[in-house]
């Protein structure tokens, strides 16, 4: 199966999505990778959700990425005596450490690390951001806030703090139980929510150990003052806009966007954009004018992956939500502005051979008309690479390592397959040839160029490139 865009569609699986059935409809209709939120999800859900992709992979025959979403530490208050309570706008609210039930005048804050971190003149967000309050007097048992934007508050609604760094780690004690599960599981990827610092990121990663890679979901201010240093660290970005529209004013959200889009580009890393793509599609069946817009500009950026949370998860149209995602994404390539804007945003290839190789494989298939660019590749590494540089021509990833498979699912423009190693490079040109014509990418009498690292099998070698003419026989090297 060949999908007819680049960019790829991740897509959130849910109530309305958790049958092999179901994920094997998303699947068809475009879906790349499956995510799993573990907000929702019990150690035993996850693994049957992991069973019914891998046996929707086995069926097709084509690799399929598996992403879980760790919660992340969430900060709420306690419970209120009448179960609620309205917040007057002007009025004085008290945050504390006593356990008691609040009432219109207080709260308990079960969270000490808030107060040793909030400072006079801070903001805090209750409730999504619904309830808006500006601290005044700050000591290590209590907050006295003025109530900037008044409304209701229930009982264990979220605090957010967006002035404040809170001195925790990322992962909290569930998140480590559902990182160690998922990881026995074998997922690919693993978002971690609410990072703040580079810090966050290194911790996950001593404990994945290769096992899958790391995303770090940028969702807090305090993330993207040090985007740089985070993504030196992770193997991927998320634009979770959800949170990061709470955290800090809406308008500037986009440029957010396109700031971590094009550092990512940069970094050759990919980059998802995620939250509200098609929200109105949960309970609808075609989308908004501006949420078609909104997928478009994703597109038209560059982004390596959209996603779909609750459209895919618990939407009544699970299945159309994707394949209009598809169809948006495979529009927007089509369109003539599209290569122009991709190429006005290419950078300068990184000062590295493997990288000056890349860049070169994609100027010969540009130059050349070259019907495809077809890597082999170990670990990934040199898919990436070619990723990096959007190039005209499709790209093919063959790796001997399925993991890699899966991996690469979430690339941009990278079809993956996974075969034998190739045993010399003769062998490899061939097989590559073969390949790139049993699956669609060229014909006889067409030429592709292949890109390696030799010797072959060793991660990250990338250094090599040779232009193979596919013959009647689907096997012919010039």
């Amino acid at each position: 199966m060949r999908r007819l865009r680049r960019s790829k569609i991740v897509a959130t699986l849910g109530p309305a999505s958790s049958s092999r059935e179901m994920i094997g409809k998303l699947f068809a209709a475009g879906a790349d990778v499956f995510r799993i939120n573990m907000s929702h999800t019990s150690h035993d859900k996850m693994r049957e959700l992991v069973a019914a992709i891998r046996s929707v992979e086995e069926d097709t025959g084509r690799p399929i990425g598996i992403l879980v979403d760790l919660q992340g530490p969430k900060l709420r208050l306690g419970p209120f005596a009448d179960g609620s309570a309205m917040l007057e706008k002007g009025t004085t609210f008290t945050l504390d450490a006593d356990n008691t039930p609040g009432d219109i005048h207080r709260a308990y804050l079960p969270h000490p690390e808030i107060f040793l971190a909030v400072e006079p003149g801070h903001s805090l967000l209750l409730d999504d951001g619904k309830v808006r309050l500006t601290a005044i007097e700050v000591d290590r048992t209590k907050i006295v806030t003025r109530v900037e934007v008044g409304g209701k508050l229930s009982d264990r609604k979220g605090v957010s703090v967006p002035d404040s760094t809170i001195p925790f780690s990322a992962l909290a004690e569930k998140d480590r139980s559902d990182l160690e599960a998922a990881l026995d599981a074998g997922i690919d990827w693993v978002a971690l929510s609410f990072i703040q610092r580079p810090e966050d990121i290194a911790e996950a990663k001593k404990i994945t150990r290769g096992r899958a890679a790391v995303m770090a979901k940028i969702e807090k201010p305090q993330a993207v003052t040090r985007l740089s240093e985070i993504l030196d660290i992770a193997d991927s970005l998320m634009v979770a806009r959800g949170d990061l529209g709470v955290e800090m004013p809406l308008e500037k959200v986009p440029g957010v966007q396109k700031q971590m889009t094009r550092l990512s580009r940069r970094a050759g890393k990919p980059v998802v954009v995620a939250t509200q793509m098609l929200e109105s599609m949960i309970n609808s069946p075609v989308p908004t004018r501006a949420e078609v817009s909104d997928v478009a500009t994703a597109i038209f950026e560059g982004a390596d992956a959209v996603m779909l949370s609750a459209e895919s998860a618990a939407g009544q149209y699970p299945v159309e939500a994707v394949a209009t995602m598809n169809r948006i994404a495979e529009e927007v390539e089509n369109d003539p502005l599209y290569r122009t804007i991709i190429q006005g945003q290419r950078g300068e290839p990184e000062a590295t051979g493997a990288d000056a190789i890349a860049d070169a494989a994609r100027q010969i298939a540009e130059t050349l008309e070259l019907s495809a660019i077809i890597c082999w590749t170990s670990s990934g590494a040199t898919g990436m690479r070619v990723a990096r540089e959007r190039p005209k021509p499709p790209i093919v990833a063959i790796s001997p390592n399925l993991a890699t498979g899966r991996k690469l699912s979430l690339i941009w423009g990278v079809h993956c397959i996974v075969a034998e190693d190739a045993h010399d490079q003769d062998d490899m040109v061939a097989r590559a040839s073969r390949l790139a014509f049993r699956d669609g990418f060229a014909k006889a009498g067409q030429r592709v160029i292949v890109v390696a690292g030799v010797p072959l099998g060793t991660p990250g070698a990338t250094n090599m490139l040779r232009i193979a003419f596919v013959g009647a026989d689907s096997g012919e090297d010039t």
